[in-house]
């Protein structure tokens, strides 16, 4: 290879089918890292070249996609996907080829395998205080909404355990397609009606969330009263749902477009220049800009794209990201993560109303899932009247 040759890396995202809205600002945060690390010269004065496939949501075609790219396109590294489901395809593939991949989702937690740096929030990171936050603020009666694979299923498992340590009740629970369209929710908005929960915990994600909050609208449901509290319900859905239709909803997530420091305005920025807007941007847009950088970094230290060498370099490493410092966890790779509340207001925007002091170390087998720890270690924004989150 010549000295001067560019350092390729694959992107897995889809830019068309049922997840797209989440995974094409996921390409974008990937895209915009590559150009900001470029643009100084690259990683030892070689640019990274990126060779991107659109699986189309379809979940198979992640797994033959990840193949195509080591085997046919000799990339060691892999940044990719969104859906659990989709994951799992691509995990053999790394492992049984020893490439890098790097996944930038929130997920269920219970997996490590030494081929992947989950850059999401795990359970301990988002579960754990959502759950201590809908007790401590709307009550104890909760309702389940989710998707019919994976993710959904285990983390409503995970959801259930936290929240009957706190002596709270699942009230009801139902799953639907990922194709589901609002007519398909009308019968369970009734049943939420009926039960009168405190809060409803959706993992209902892609288009079909939209679908979810529009039939809940619709039937007379108003966040400010009975909330959809989420991990996944982020900005770009937000904005397809309607201000009116969202005010009130909660989500738990490491990152908010609203977060307001330096490092998230030169985010916004760049992205802004780069992509004319702004209103996509999510927690796992951010999350994949965020690894880029690591990778980068690991890169610059290794000078080769070996994987276990990238892989020792990236363990420990640190982050100055957009939601504030991250590292990755030597013990498991996963990434300490700040983890907020944000609750939508009227003009259709995150406000954080709760954040913790420090990035939480994540622990993706609840080995110590102690709700009632959450608190101690939390600010409560709106007290303070700061909106600096």
């Amino acid at each position: 290879m010549p000295d001067n040759a560019a350092w390729k890396i694959g992107l897995l995202f889809s830019t068309s089918g049922v997840t797209s809205i989440i995974e094409r600002s996921q390409l974008n945060g990937a895209l915009l890292a590559i150009d900001q690390i470029n643009s100084r010269g690259g990683v030892l004065g070689r640019k990274l070249e990126a060779i991107s496939y659109d699986p189309g949501s379809i979940v198979p075609r992640y797994g033959e996609l990840a193949e195509k790219l080591i085997l046919e396109d000799k990339v060691s590294v892999i940044f990719g996907c969104y859906m659990s489901s989709s994951r799992k395809e691509v995990l053999p593939v790394v492992e049984r080829r020893n490439a890098l991949f790097f996944y930038p989702t929130l997920y269920e937690g219970f997996e490590y395998s030494p081929n992947v740096i989950y850059g999401g929030a795990c359970p301990s990171q988002n579960s754990v205080p959502l759950a201590n936050y809908l007790m401590g603020n709307y009550g104890h009666r909760i309702f389940f909404v989710g998707s019919n694979y994976i993710y959904p299923h285990e983390s409503n498992r995970v959801m259930r355990n936290v929240l009957r340590q706190g002596g709270g009740e699942v009230v009801g629970e139902r799953y639907f397609d990922l194709q589901a369209r609002e007519s398909d929710f009308r019968n369970v908005v009734e049943e939420i009606m009926e039960a009168r929960p405190d809060a409803i915990f959706s993992t209902v994600v892609g288009q079909a969330c939209i679908e979810f909050y529009r039939a809940y609208h619709a039937a007379g449901g108003d966040g400010r009263t009975c909330p959809i509290a989420s991990l996944t319900t982020n900005e770009g859905e937000i904005a397809a749902i309607g201000a009116e239709a969202s005010v009130g909803h909660i989500t738990a997530a490491p990152y908010f477009r609203s977060v307001n420091s330096p490092a998230n305005r030169r985010f916004l920025k760049a992205y802004g220049d780069k992509f004319g807007s702004t209103s996509d941007v999510t927690s796992c847009c951010e999350a994949t800009y965020s690894q880029v950088h690591l990778f980068a970094k690991a890169l610059e230290e290794t000078g080769e794209m070996d994987t276990d060498n990238l892989r020792e370099a990236l363990l420990g490493a640190t982050f100055d990201a957009p939601q504030g410092q991250i590292k990755i966890d030597p013990d498991n790779n996963h990434t300490y993560l700040q983890s907020r509340i944000a609750i939508v207001d009227e003009q259709g925007e995150f406000v954080v109303d709760l954040k913790v002091r420090r990035a939480l170390k994540p622990d993706p087998y609840l080995v110590f899932p102690a709700i009632h720890d959450w608190s101690f270690r939390t600010d409560k924004v709106a007290a303070s009247g700061s909106r600096n989150a």
